[in-house]
């Protein structure tokens, strides 16, 4: 009775002269198929959208989407403008400023866009209330109108520390976006016009840095980041590879098959991806590169046991089943614990991560099928040629085989020592999810985010939804006064940049109503003065900047007529990490 292993061998023998005598049929059915599964590519498409690493049933994702559809969207393009010199509080400065604006409201999918030009400055006039823009034809402002704008933007907690910086030489505008739910092109095409915006008004104010930073240049970077290391690092590995193997092997046929059964192999993973509907992300658009290392590892093994053996005289037909015989098990058992490996990123709560050990796995699998079968075949279709007895033995490898085999024992426990001093440096690793981190200085978003984080204000925001009882609940003075205590709290909190509060307008609203008497800058004392002051301040809003983006929306679309018994309103922090 045979042992397990000599059956394995007698598999693997006859397998290879099985693949050698099939050849041309092997090698045809293993390239239609490689090339049928690989047609799927043209499925494939990037996401531009950074929900795609939560799962649906993650409580936050659920808790931010809730939002979304209580209040409104929030997918943004800030541009962050600081002069060379100065302060922005200058006829010039404020006139680039207020063209921008203008022209920001022109970027795709804009709804609203803000700024310190259209701050909506409230005002009493008598018994009346105006809302007017802060800053109105920068080309007659008097000083008086300089100061006061100088004051507005250090004192109101709506644009101080997020619209003006706290030292007045750093503004922002920021334009709030309603990006379609299924539109892939949506996010660069935005993005697109946004950059070209900026380049547009450099080239127009040379002394002005403009930076463009926001949740829609950060979903594009993602996706040109993934594009560009497609383009460059894959390109770059198959050159290294390809100059290593052709040094190491010395045969220019097994080169190129190699390389075939890796391009193969990536090409098979991928477009089964496109089939299977799986669009790609930062982290599954690295599954080329690993592919490659595993494909390549496989058919060297196969290909330098075959190339020795040819060099020890025998025929290149009974060397492919030699190599067969003596590579088939390894090649399996790496193989098979390889795709496990990889389908164990299936328990990762990040999707992305799902998708990569999927198409790793099938990469794997894949280099495992035509390392047996279509490099064999192809190997014994194609002319290989060995010079018998040329580098039968590698002296420097059995040099260095002997002196570890000699001293084993030290060698043995400087590796313990050194696997403890590392372990040791485990604890030292932290999670860092700071997301601006995860690219490239050479990225703009990644330099134009670390200046607007610099100059002007975080880009990190935490949203806070509050409810109140009843209908026009948030007009209760006692609600007012929890909500304007929970805004406190937050100020005072490390890190934290800037909150905005809707307990701030009623204070405002308060004042204005007043005379404009800073001591009246407090919350309304009455729940019927409270709902009065907001009707009266709602109905005085310009286009987009009705109440649903701090009051739920309740379905209403942009310009509709504000909700009448508002439930609950929104807080929302700035910090910097």
């Amino acid at each position: 009775m045979s042992s397990p292993r000599a059956s394995l061998d007698n598999f693997a023998s006859a397998l290879g002269h099985w693949v050698i005598r099939w050849r041309y049929l092997v090698a045809l059915a293993c390239i239609l198929a490689a090339l049928a599964a690989a047609s799927g590519a043209r499925f494939l498409s990037f996401s531009t959208d950074y929900r795609v690493f939560f799962d649906e049933d993650n409580p936050r994702v659920q808790s931010y989407e809730a939002l979304q559809r209580i209040y409104t969207k929030t997918d943004s393009v800030q541009f962050v403008i600081k002069p060379a010199q100065g302060e922005i509080v200058q006829e010039r400065i404020l006139e680039a400023v207020i063209a921008l604006t203008e022209r920001a409201w022109q970027i795709p999918y804009t709804t609203r866009v803000d700024s310190l030009s259209n701050y909506q400055y409230t005002s009493a006039d008598g018994d009346d209330l105006t809302v007017e823009d802060l800053v109105q034809a920068p080309g007659s402002l008097t000083q008086a109108d300089l100061d006061l704008i100088r004051e507005v933007s250090q004192t109101e907690p709506v644009i101080a520390g997020r619209i003006m910086s706290r030292d007045g030489t750093t503004t922002g505008i920021v334009a709030t976006l309603q990006l379609p739910d299924e539109a892939a092109l949506a996010v660069p095409e935005a993005n697109a016009f946004s950059v070209a915006l900026a380049q547009e008004f450099r080239r127009q104010y040379p002394d002005l840095t403009i930076a463009v930073t926001g949740l829609v240049p950060l979903n594009n970077a993602f996706n040109e980041a993934s594009v560009n290391d497609l383009k460059s690092l894959i390109p770059l590995m198959y050159g290294v590879i390809l100059a290593v193997i052709l040094i190491s092997l010395r045969t220019i046929t097994g080169t190129l098959l190699t390389m075939l059964v890796v391009a193969l192999s990536a090409m098979i993973a991928m477009g089964l991806a496109g089939w299977a509907g799986i669009k790609l992300t930062p982290p599954s658009s690295i599954a080329p590169t690993i592919i490659l290392t595993i494909a390549v590892a496989d058919s060297v093994h196969f290909l330098i046991t075959m190339l020795r053996d040819m060099r020890r005289g025998l025929g290149k037909r009974e060397a492919i089943v030699s190599s067969m015989r003596v590579n088939f098990a390894p090649i399996t058992l790496t193989s098979a614990t390889t795709v496990i490996g990889f389908l164990s990123l299936n328990f990762s709560e990040s999707p992305p991560f799902h998708d990569l050990g999927n198409m790793a796995a099938t990469g794997a699998a894949a280099a495992w099928i035509l390392s047996i079968l279509l490099l064999p075949a192809l190997l014994a279709m194609l002319p290989v040629r060995v010079k018998v007895g040329r580098a039968a033995n590698n002296r420097s490898i059995e040099r260095f085989a002997n002196f570890v085999i000699g001293r084993h024992k030290p060698i043995l426990w400087a590796m313990v020592a050194a696997t403890i001093v590392f372990a040791a440096l485990i604890p030292r690793n932290q999670v860092n999810e700071k997301f601006v981190s995860y690219f490239d200085e050479s990225i703009p978003f990644r330099t134009d985010t670390d200046f607007a984080s610099e100059n002007l204000t975080g880009i990190y925001q935490i949203e806070f939804s509050l409810p109140a009882e009843g209908d026009g609940g948030i007009s209760d003075p006692a609600y007012l006064e929890r909500l304007d205590a929970f805004a406190q709290f937050l100020r005072e909190q490390p890190n934290v940049l800037h909150v905005n509060s809707f307990a701030d307008v009623f204070k405002r609203l308060n004042m204005n109503m007043n005379g404009d008497d800073p001591d009246f800058y407090r919350l309304p004392e009455g729940r019927d003065l409270s709902a009065q002051y907001l009707l009266l301040y709602e109905f005085s809003l310009p286009y987009g900047l009705w109440l649903g983006r701090q009051q739920p929306d309740h379905g209403r679309q942009i310009g509709d007529p504000p909700d009448r018994h508002p439930r609950r309103c929104l807080h929302r922090a700035n910090a910097r990490h």
